[in-house]
């Protein structure tokens, strides 16, 4: 049986938008914990992910709505744009932390997004990256901000799971005027290729599977990729895509993108996306790609998202924009380690008890303080009360508060260790996870006052945190009560802090 070829998809060349959009700005974020190719092939014999010598492993406390904010955040930063302006916004992922739930909002609360945004979600493929930069292209609501995130799961012992990464890219898009890179040209296709890359319904435990046939593998990765990408050099106002300094592109292991460079004229060396030190970041590959050429100086960058069904979306980038992030590494994992840490180990009962926990609405009431640090200034006196109720803690009058913000950066006051035996319940599986922690009062100054929060701090041996050392409040996931996520900031270590 001869394979399809791939041809044009809906929304081709007739419909493409050409150089209607700049990206501004753009950030990047990765778990700083890696998983060495070393440890894999210690475990199993060898490791099955071609071309990848670490992955990349999430904190037990992250997710790809952690991920998210935490490279959205740096994208706003690196373009000059207050969330609070943004007029969309778009998030891209596989991997949700719930599998039905609608993540804008909550995307939204925490970065402080209005509420009448133009949002757009996509998911269910490793092309849902391009896909939402193309949606927030497409509908002109700017400053849109597009966030795609992700952490893979599969088998341990499948080619997939020794090659399941995390990460997370986001750009803030503007019109087309000013600074900043343009998004030049647009193209995409589809051929039925079924069976390369898919999660069964029901078993979002057990994650992604392939069949394992090599040469249609190949095929259905890279002719989709060809396809789209000799669709957009038809296009007359786009620039040659043989002339791109960096390819980035969708990265299920390190052998497929560089297969994929070649296909459309490209040197392997072109390839951006850094599946080499983070493993398979899924659908935030090519956006990961394209802020690490964006932070190398490539002033032209060809980004293609490909799907396993299959599918490809291709774009030029022309132009630079600024980045902040970094996907630096700052220790190594054992690999009994990255498997408690993902949760592929762990006791069959759950914690008992849970009686200190927050109901949802009492929760809900508090979220702009544990999302975004608002506190509360007291009119009369000038004092910050965090959280904001109650009577003034200088003056100790009863007001209505001034929302204010903290800043992100605040000094440990006092810390105390917490042992997985001893953690309340309703932190005792991350616990179990992720081992002893540190608890904090934070110092956050602002306006010549201060106030007190008390934080877990993540990211850290609480042996090493003490009194006077700065930290970095950041979102992540606090605990999971009757199956609902509570978020929230937590401190890191700013020490370092890239």
């Amino acid at each position: 049986m001869s394979a399809p070829e791939p041809g044009p998809g809906a929304g081709a060349a007739a419909d493409r938008l050409d150089a209607d959009a700049r990206i501004l700005g753009a950030g990047t974020y990765a778990p700083s914990a890696r998983l060495p190719r070393e440890a894999v092939a210690e475990a199993w014999g060898r490791s099955r992910a071609r071309g990848i010598d670490a992955v990349a492993v999430p904190e037990p406390d992250e997710d790809a709505l952690t991920m998210g904010v935490a490279a959205g955040e740096r994208a706003l930063a690196a373009a000059g744009v207050d969330a609070g302006d943004l007029a969309g916004l778009a998030f891209a992922t596989t991997t949700p932390p719930l599998e039905e739930e609608d993540l804008l909002p909550r995307l939204g609360a925490a970065l402080g997004a209005p509420g009448d945004a133009r949002t757009h979600y996509v998911g269910r493929s490793t092309r849902a990256g391009t896909r939402a930069l193309r949606a927030a292209r497409d509908a002109a609501a700017f400053p849109a901000l597009v966030v795609a995130a992700d952490a893979p799961r599969a088998a341990p012992n499948a080619p997939e799971g020794h090659a399941a990464g995390a990460g997370a890219a986001a750009v803030v898009l503007g019109p087309d005027s000013g600074s900043g890179a343009g998004l030049v040209g647009d193209a995409e296709v589809a051929a039925d290729y079924p069976g390369t890359r898919f999660r069964r319904a029901g078993d979002a435990d057990d994650g992604v599977e392939g069949l394992g046939v090599t040469t249609y593998d190949r095929e259905a990765f890279t002719r989709p990729i060809r396809a789209a990408v000799d669709l957009l050099g038809d296009d007359a106002d786009a620039f040659d895509p043989e002339k791109a300094a960096a390819f980035a592109v969708t990265a299920p292991d390190g052998d497929l993108p560089a297969r994929a460079a070649r296909t459309v004229g490209l040197s392997p060396d072109a390839v951006s996306t850094p599946v080499d030190t983070l493993g398979d970041t899924g659908a935030a590959g090519p956006l990961v790609g394209l802020t690490a050429a964006l932070r190398e100086g490539a002033t032209r960058t060809l980004v293609v998202g490909w799907g396993s069904g299959a599918g490809a979306d291709a774009l030029l980038v022309d132009g630079l924009a600024p980045v902040e992030g970094d996907l630096d590494a700052d220790r190594e994992l054992s690999y009994a380690v990255a498997l408690r840490r993902r949760g592929e180990i762990a006791s069959d009962d759950p914690p008992a008890g849970g009686g200190a926990a927050v109901s949802v609405p009492t929760w809900r009431r508090s979220i702009p303080a544990r999302y975004r640090l608002r506190a509360g200034r007291c009119p009369d006196c000038g004092g910050l009360a965090f959280p904001p109720e109650d009577a003034c803690p200088d003056c100790h009058e009863l007001v209505d508060y001034e929302s204010v913000g903290l800043p992100s950066e605040g000094t440990v006051e006092t810390v105390t260790g917490v042992s997985p035996d001893g953690a309340p319940p309703e932190f005792a599986r991350q616990a179990e996870r992720g081992g002893d922690y540190a608890v904090a009062i934070v110092r956050f100054e602002r306006g010549g006052t201060a106030a007190s929060v008390p934080m877990q701090v993540a990211d850290a041996d609480p042996e090493s945190v003490a009194a006077g050392d700065p930290v970095r409040a950041v979102f992540r996931r606090i605990y999971e009560q009757e199956g609902v996520i509570r978020y929230g900031r937590k401190a890191v270590p700013a020490v370092g802090d890239g």
